[in-house]
C-alpha cells in the first residue's frame, strides 16, 4: 500500500473520468448497436498519430498545437471512415481495423528515431489520468456539453458523417488524458453491461457502473502505486461483468 496515498488528490482525475463517461456511454451504445466495435480504437489511434506527428515536428511544446494536430487527424480519419461506410458497407469493419493498424504503424515509424519514443507511445496508450487538472476538466466539460447538446438535438438522426465527427471530437478530447485502452473500455464495457435495457435506463446505469469502475480503479492505482489507465480498465471489466449480471437478473425479475 502506498503510504503517500491521499484521496483528495483523486478529485480532478475522477471528475475527468465522469466527464469522459458522459459522452462515451451513449456513444458506446451507438457503436455497439451499429456493430462497428473497433471504430473507437481506429479514431483514437488516429488522434494519437496526430499527437505523435506534432511531437515529431517539434510542435508538442504547445498544448494547442498538439490538440489541433490530434483533432485534425481524428476528424480526417472520421471523414474517411464515414466515406468507407457509405461506399463499402459490407467490409466496413475490416476497413476500420485496417485504419487502426496503419495508424499505429505510422506512429511507431514516426517515433523510431526518438530515444524516448517508446515511453511517449506507452503514455498515449495507457493515459495520464492521475495528473488531470482543474483546467483540463473545465475545457473538456465545455466541449462535452456542446457534443451532448448536438447528440440530444439530433438523437437517432445523428448518423453518417455528423456522427463520425461528433465521435472523433469526443475521442480526441479523451485519448490524451485517459489513453487508448481506457477510451475503448469506457465506450464498450458499460455498453455491454446495459445492453437490452430501455435507452434512458441504459445510459444512467452505464454511467453509474462506469463511475464505480473509475472510482475503484483510481483508488487501487493510487493506493498501490500502479498505472491508473490499466487499473481502471480492469475495474471497469469486473464491475461491468458483475453489474451487468445483476441488472439482467433484476430486469428478469421485474418481468414476472
Amino acid at each position: 500500500m502506498n503510504a503517500a496515498f491521499a484521496p483528495d488528490l483523486l478529485a480532478w482525475p475522477f471528475a475527468v473520468g465522469l466527464l469522459v463517461l458522459a459522452t462515451h456511454v451513449p456513444l458506446g451504445r451507438r457503436v455497439l448497436a451499429r456493430g462497428i466495435i473497433f471504430l473507437d480504437l481506429a479514431i483514437a489511434q488516429l488522434a494519437v498519430l496526430g499527437v505523435v506527428a506534432a511531437h515529431a515536428l517539434d510542435l508538442a511544446a504547445s498544448d494547442w498545437a498538439t490538440q489541433a494536430a490530434a483533432a485534425t487527424a481524428a476528424l480526417a480519419g472520421a471523414a474517411l471512415l464515414a466515406g468507407f461506410e457509405k461506399r463499402w458497407p459490407a467490409i466496413q469493419e475490416a476497413l476500420i481495423g485496417s485504419s487502426f493498424v496503419v495508424g499505429a504503424s505510422l506512429a511507431v515509424l514516426l517515433l523510431a528515431g526518438d530515444p524516448h519514443g517508446g515511453e511517449h507511445l506507452a503514455e498515449l496508450l495507457t493515459g495520464q489520468l492521475l495528473w488531470a487538472t482543474r483546467s483540463q476538466a473545465l475545457w473538456i466539460a465545455a466541449l462535452y456539453a456542446l457534443l451532448l447538446a448536438v447528440m440530444a438535438w439530433r438523437r437517432e438522426r445523428l448518423t453518417g458523417l455528423p456522427f463520425y465527427l461528433v465521435f472523433a471530437l469526443a475521442i480526441t478530447a479523451s485519448v490524451q488524458l485517459v489513453g487508448v485502452y481506457l477510451v475503448f473500455a469506457s465506450l464498450i464495457l458499460p455498453a455491454l453491461a446495459v445492453r437490452g435495457l430501455a435507452p434512458a435506463r441504459a445510459v444512467a446505469s452505464g454511467w453509474l457502473l462506469g463511475a464505480a469502475g473509475y472510482g475503484g480503479g483510481l483508488a487501487f492505482s493510487a493506493g498501490y502505486d500502479l498505472p491508473a489507465g490499466p487499473a481502471i480498465v480492469v475495474a471497469l471489466a469486473v464491475i461491468a461483468l458483475l453489474g451487468g449480471a445483476l441488472l439482467r437478473v433484476a430486469a428478469a425479475g421485474g418481468e414476472r
